[in-house]
């Protein structure tokens, strides 16, 4: 288990060639859980990039694969802003950073799911990146949506209609992913630019929170406005108070302040 960064109540980022400033708050938190005896998530929680890595489960080493993808972000942000390009070199660095970990050919990998700080002639935005079934949601005017699609067998079943999504959690294949930074194989990246809104609540997570607390009730805990840390240990405490399964790791952002420039 890697955690890199720190949390705030209060980060400003002055926009590049413009009047204005976004600010940020957040805090990231994670937890073994109840079942397993080693962490293999890390998360990355610092401007302009914030991350959850979630270790292949069942292989030995998982959490050193989660360790060089967070790392290798880490060292991709150097400024305050931080572009799709910059991301996709840092997960291919980490790829190879996991062949080279590799040794015994036994096969290591991790999802990772992001969001970075962008910026452009046109302004400022969000950018999320995702490969793998860790998740990133948007929670603006009180609803919850999944911004990130599952790269797994059962978003591939529920897709193609031959599973219900509410069928797809108690699937016996729900762990089969489909894509993963590792093996020795190109990462193949999902990204999606979001516009950055005041008040807007952004939550990153492994599938250890969303195994055991259903959306609607992570919805409630983000609407209930309390502050990025206060909301990040509430949504721990939930998916522990179910049971825990699984190693859990997530981050709360908050958007405190976006300039109409930005939207």
């Amino acid at each position: 288990m890697t955690a890199i960064g720190r949390s705030t109540v209060r980060h400003i980022v002055g926009l590049p060639q413009r009047s204005g400033a976004i600010e940020l708050a957040w805090h990231g938190v994670t937890h073994v859980g109840y079942r397993r005896a080693h962490n293999e998530d890390s998360y990355l929680a610092d401007v302009p990039l914030f991350a959850v890595a979630d270790g292949m489960g069942g292989h030995l080493h998982g959490d050193r694969a989660s360790d060089a993808v967070v790392r290798r972000l880490q060292a991709a942000g150097t400024g305050d802003f931080v572009g799709r390009d910059e991301i996709a070199d840092a997960l291919h660095r980490a790829t190879w950073d996991i062949h080279d970990l590799d040794e015994e050919e036994r096969g290591i990998g991790t999802t990772v799911t992001g969001v970075a700080l962008t910026a452009d002639e046109a302004g400022a935005r969000l950018t999320v990146f995702n490969v793998g079934d860790s998740r990133v949601y948007a929670f603006t005017g009180n609803e919850l949506r999944q911004v990130t699609v599952d790269h797994s067998l059962v978003q591939e079943l529920v897709a193609a209609g031959d599973i219900a999504a509410e069928d797809a959690e108690a699937h016996p294949e729900a762990n089969v992913i489909t894509r993963a930074v590792g093996f020795s194989l190109e990462p193949d990246i999902d990204f999606v630019d979001l516009s950055l809104e005041t008040g807007m609540r952004l939550l990153l997570c492994s599938d250890g929170l969303t195994k055991e607390v259903p959306h609607e009730r992570l919805r409630l805990h983000l609407a209930a406005r309390l502050s990025a840390r206060e909301t990040a240990n509430a949504l721990l405490d939930a998916a522990l108070a179910q049971g825990g399964r699984d190693n859990i790791t997530l981050i709360v952002i908050d958007v405190v302040r976006a300039p109409a420039a930005a939207n």
